[in-house]
């Protein structure tokens, strides 16, 4: 258990991956097809670093070749179908990847011409332009799924028909050829802000936790967590929690990380007497968790950072006080579980080698230098580049680390893998984005929220978190932010709430949606390796999530909580007072702390917490006098059973 070398997948767990996360279900190819393949994604890397390095041909230019890579790969990659994901692939496959990378070469030897036509485009250009619609469309669906490309079709319809459509969703009608011109050939469809971000930099992101997985973080981040946490009372659990947090510093997917972490977490929870949905959800809730995550919260931060043009450190500072009291919810709420049912830790013989593990610590010094360089001001890109080469100087330490030449060309080809679900999804997103722009259809929704709120605060975030958990169901989570922020956020921007406030809410609620039945994509992951009910699983997901459904609606009204207009002793003390305030909702949601609590108990809990969480000199000072109440009596009571369970000592 102490070796953190990265060790092959089992066939159950590649099929569990492939079946639960579409971006991992990759046919098999062989002879010149893979060799085409391999070399097509390796030419995708270099090209990304290369233009990380030197300045990059124009946006346009540069987005549509990075979109033209990913459609080639992906229709080399992926099957049209489930039922057909082990077949080769046919000629037809061979063809559109041939018209996904003729779309970048168009690009390129158009450029001139298509900036000087400038929207009075040929009849070549609008043939082209729908290829390109069609062709992200079908490529998004082999890659990430039905949900967003439903979504997005709709919003095409809704282009096209929308002046049908009654109310205020009505609006004058867009006819084919400006669409197609709008969403193929400006910066506000396809090739917008979010594609932009994957080609800038998201990719590099990708590709750093490749090489960091290659080296063996990912195996030392398991084994760090069983050393730090296995012996705790319910040391699995907590071991799930606390890798999920350093996953989710590099890992883009929530359901990706439950499937790999979970594969070991799930089995020892469920072996120390968890109950197998409890032992899931605790899974799903951690996992989930990891998208929100500083510093990359799956790559969300720098769509952020471009869409708000907001520096990238404001808005990592920002995340970690929300991010930091979500697992310490569930953090909390799976140590009382762990109390109440008399859970264990683990033994000695079944941890990792402290000594041999604490030696390693080494190996997070490429996400310190990524944490490093993006907080000082380097630009995001370079940050990322910084970072792949620690991670390579790192694994040189170590013979079973050490990358040689073949480990860096095939960990290039499989960055680029890893991304085309990525690159996939924001230009998906491109197309309901340009939709939005040019219908105002993100204002009148916005209106309408507002409308059926009637104003009132309180009601206009509850509608909102509804709609962000609607739109973010079964969608990855780069996309989830820009559709979210994009349809929900105006909302709460129209009610005086600063931008970084709003973007963040319906951010954090899309992200939920991978734990919120009916669909909680994490949750049905996690089901499948406990063999529990999946609706069991994603309702005690839901309930160790807790603060993530309570803590966006505190940050709204308090923004300090954000660092905001704040001091550092004002953080601090927010931190602080929710932190105590997690343990009072943890303990009335599970029923017990020092002891088991009765209903009455159980609701006071919950209230005291409640009022903790939320920032405020009066709420603050009624939930310490009755959560310090409730701990008093509990000791008592404790003790005074202690006394009762002794035996009388001989005179």
């Amino acid at each position: 258990m102490t070796d953190t070398k990265p060790q092959p997948p089992s066939n159950n767990l590649q099929e569990l991956v492939a079946q639960y996360d579409r971006e991992q279900a990759f046919r098999p190819l062989s002879g010149w097809v893979a060799r085409a393949a391999t070399l097509l994604a390796v030419g995708f890397s270099v090209y990304q670093v290369v233009t990380a390095i030197v300045p990059p041909p124009p946006a346009q230019v540069h987005r549509a070749l990075h979109l033209a890579f990913a459609l080639g790969l992906i229709f080399l990659l992926f099957s049209p179908s489930r039922r057909r994901a082990n077949a080769g692939m046919s000629v037809i496959d061979g063809l559109l990847a041939l018209l996904g990378l003729a779309v970048g070469i168009y690009w390129l030897a158009f450029f001139d011409e298509l900036a000087q036509r400038a929207g009075s485009l040929t009849t070549l250009d609008y043939a082209v332009g729908l290829l390109t619609l069609l062709l992200v469309l079908e490529g998004t669906r082999r890659v990430v799924g039905w949900p967003i490309v439903i979504i997005a079709t709709l919003f095409v319809l809704y282009a096209l028909f929308g002046k049908e459509m009654p109310g205020f969703l009505s609006h004058r009608g867009i006819s084919p050829e400006r669409l197609i011109n709008h969403l193929a050939y400006t910066t506000e469809g396809i090739l917008g802000v979010p594609l932009g971000a994957s080609a800038k930099f998201i990719f590099l992101f990708v590709l750093f936790g490749v090489f960091l997985e290659r080296t063996g973080v990912g195996a030392y981040f398991n084994d760090l967590a069983l050393v730090l946490a296995g012996k705790r009372v319910g040391g699995p659990a907590k071991v799930a929690v606390f890798s999920s947090a350093l996953q989710g510093t590099i890992s883009g997917s929530s359901v990706a990380n439950v499937v790999t972490s979970g594969a070991f977490t799930i089995p020892m929870m469920k072996r120390l007497g968890y109950r197998p949905s409890f032992a899931g959800a605790t899974e799903a809730a951690s996992s989930t968790g990891g998208q929100i995550m500083p510093p990359v919260m799956g790559a969300a931060a720098f769509l952020m950072a471009e869409a708000i043009n907001v520096p990238y450190a404001e808005i990592a500072l920002a995340a970690t006080i929300p991010a930091l009291l979500y697992f310490a919810g569930i953090w909390i709420m799976v140590h009382f579980e762990a109390r109440k049912t008399g859970l264990r830790g683990l033994r000695e013989d079944e941890l990792p080698n402290r000594r041999e593990v604490l030696k390693k610590l080494y190996l997070l010094l490429p996400i310190a230098v990524i944490i490093y360089f993006l907080m000082s001001g380097t630009s995001t890109e370079r940050a990322a580049l910084y970072g792949i080469v620690a991670t390579i100087a790192v694994g040189a330490v170590r013979k079973e680390t050490r990358m040689n030449l073949r480990d860096i060309v095939l960990a290039l080809a499989e960055g680029a893998r890893a991304a085309l679900s990525v690159v996939a999804a924001t230009a998906t997103a491109g197309i309901v984005v340009g939709v939005v722009t040019l219908t105002g259809l993100g204002l009148k929704f916005a209106n309408s929220l507002v409308e059926l709120s009637g104003g009132i605060p309180i009601l206009t975030l509850f509608f909102t978190m509804v709609a962000s958990l609607v739109l973010g169901m079964g969608v990855p989570t780069t996309a989830n932010y820009i559709i979210t922020s994009t349809m929900t956020a105006p909302a709460i921007v129209q009610l005086g709430y600063p931008v970084l406030t709003a973007h963040m809410f319906a951010f954090y609620f899309g992200i939920l949606a991978d734990i919120t039945p009916p669909v909680a994509l994490a949750a049905f992951a996690a089901s499948a390796i406990s063999g529990a009910s999946f609706l069991r699983t994603g309702i005690d997901s839901v309930r160790l999530a807790i603060a993530a459904f309570l803590v966006p609606y505190v940050f709204v009204f308090s923004p300090q909580m954000l660092l905001i207009n704040t001091t550092l002793p004002e953080a601090l003390w927010v931190a602080i007072t929710a932190f105590v305030g997690m343990i009072g909702v943890g303990a009335g949601v599970i029923g017990y702390w020092l002891r088991p609590l009765h209903v009455i108990e159980r609701l006071l809990a919950i209230g005291a917490g409640l009022a903790l969480i939320v920032p405020g000199l009066a709420t603050d000072t009624v939930g310490l006098a009755v959560l310090g109440g409730l701990w008093a009596v509990q000791v008592v009571q404790k003790r005074r059973q202690q006394v009762a369970a002794t035996p009388d000592r001989p005179a």
